[in-house]
């Protein structure tokens, strides 16, 4: 058996569902900007609270039970933790786990556990929790990322500190998907009410949760790993992005988690803030309904990706900030390929493609997310350019959009950004997500890139990133950039957000 204590041979045997293989670490080399007016952002950083501000309340804190990236956003990393984890180059590294082995034939994974873990409710972390966990996963989970574990045929405590997890066969994309919510570990006696009252080993542990205002965390006293600088960290939810750029020029929050009018980063220019600018993996995808309605025909999908024009839609929606790429894959992943050139800018054919089609009728249903509706207004309008009807409504986020359009599937179209890492496979592998995307040449591809060498892994994803682009299953609009505004004295932010969780315990000051 080969000990593995770092992501070198994963990336030897591939994964398919990792987060971005590049980074960087901290606010120090991200673009920022500093001086010495008077504004509250030079106020000194209290060290006994941290607020940030995010949109996108959770609905609930179970993401067992619930999908989106709102719950792991606030919880993973920081209440719940798990046996592996990916740091800022992209690199799995161990921590509930102090090391693992793989073996030869890649289908056993034997995890050594750390043996001073305390869960928040006093309870030690054994192998049989991580049992629990994994098994809790395969038997109970809801969620669609549960899929992630169905390779797993079983998982044993070979003694208190030892879990040995065998494979059905050798899986690129299994210990990746460790890294995940997937791979949260739970006490076992510890899971009664995790919609309201998460229970973890992590830095921070749940205090209070303010429905439609705020998640508060405290920090663990008792946190096995390194202590980490805030007392207390408060998540506040905005839903109007003025709002949230208000709190932060007022002194109300200290650090704008995901700016959501990026055409306003000039009033924080001054010198009296820290801008970071970075990249994420979060494509925006101007996604089709596959499985009924206008989009079961490719030649309305082919029109909507020759009638859009994205660097225009960029500029007008988003402030030109963010990447064109023309996929669902990032620049950051080692599968990357510039498909932008599949589906050029053509009104003409877009217009040649809608006057062949027996219905013009398109519903774009979007969440309401900054994003989704600014965007929406300049896709409805290049739409109707060529041809096409198009209905746009705007549904509640997350409640009403998850149930409408993510679980009923009752849509055309839809605009959201996908912020799982390494996620194609994903949405368009399994004909039962919500794009009923239904391809059995791709799942071939995604099959061999999963059991591959990390050469065959690589081309192989190559190869599903063409066939999705190619059969137009899904219009690309952009890469969402990452970009946050914060307190000058505030370290550790990641200039490149290339994981579901926003990682607390790298936070620090200066």
């Amino acid at each position: 058996m080969k000990t593995t204590t770092t992501a070198a041979a994963l990336v030897a045997a591939g994964l398919v569902l990792a987060a971005c293989s590049a980074g960087s670490g901290s606010s120090g080399s991200s673009s920022t900007t500093s001086g010495t007016g008077g504004s509250t952002g030079q106020a000194a950083v209290d060290t006994e609270r941290l607020r940030i501000g995010l949109v996108a309340e959770p609905s609930n804190l179970d993401f067992t039970r619930t999908d989106g990236a709102a719950i792991p956003q606030a919880l993973l990393g920081n209440v719940y933790e798990t046996l592996v984890k990916v740091d800022q180059e992209g690199e799995i590294q161990p921590s509930l786990a102090t090391k693992y082995t793989v073996s030869k034939d890649r289908r056993t994974y034997t995890f050594t556990l750390n043996t001073n873990v305390v869960f928040h409710n006093g309870t030690a972390l054994t192998a049989d929790d991580v049992v629990y966990s994994i098994n809790q996963v395969k038997k109970r989970w809801t969620v669609s990322l549960k899929s992630a574990m169905d390779v797993v045929t079983s998982a044993k405590a070979t003694n208190p500190t030892t879990v040995t997890v065998t494979l059905s066969r050798p899986s690129n994309q299994w210990l990746y998907a460790m890294t995940t919510r997937v791979g949260a570990i739970f006490d076992d006696k510890g899971t009664a009410d995790l919609a309201n009252r998460p229970i973890g080993s992590g830095p921070y542990e749940f205090k209070e949760w303010k429905r439609g205002q705020s998640i508060a965390l405290a920090r663990n006293s008792h946190y096995w790993g390194e202590k980490p600088t805030f007392d207390n960290v408060s998540f506040q939810y905005f839903k109007d992005p003025n709002a949230l750029n208000s709190a932060m020029l007022s002194g109300g929050i200290d650090v704008i988690g995901t700016v959501q009018a990026p055409e306003s980063l000039d009033q924080f220019g001054n010198g009296d803030y820290q801008v970071i600018q970075g990249t994420t993996n979060g494509e925006v995808v101007l996604s089709f309904n596959n499985g009924k309605g206008i989009f079961t025909d490719k030649k309305a999908r082919q029109a909507v990706r020759y009638a859009i024009d994205h660097q225009a839609l960029l500029d007008t929606c988003w402030a030109g900030r963010g990447t064109l790429i023309g996929s669902m894959v990032p620049p950051t992943d080692p599968w990357y390929e510039d498909r932008t050139g599949d589906y050029p800018y053509n009104p003409d054919k877009a217009k040649q493609l809608v006057g062949e089609l027996t219905t013009t009728t398109i519903r774009l249903r979007v969440p309401t997310l900054p994003y989704a509706t600014a965007c929406g207004q300049v896709v409805e309008s290049q739409l109707k350019d060529v041809g096409f009807d198009v209905t746009t409504d705007q549904l509640e986020f997350p409640a009403t959009w998850l149930t409408e359009v993510f679980t009923n599937a009752d849509y055309d179209a839809s605009i959201v950004a996908h912020v799982e890492p390494r996620d194609l496979g994903a949405v368009f592998g399994n004909p039962k997500y919500y794009t009923r995307y239904n391809n059995p040449t791709l799942r071939a591809a995604l099959a061999k890139a999963d059991r591959g060498t990390p050469e065959q892994q690589i081309s192989e994803m190559k190869d599903a990133a063409r066939i999705i682009s190619e059969d137009a299953a899904a219009d690309f609009l952009f890469l969402m950039p990452n970009l946050m505004v914060a307190k000058p004295g505030i370290t550790g932010l990641p200039q490149n957000a290339i994981t579901e969780s926003f990682d607390l315990a790298a936070l620090g000051t200066n």
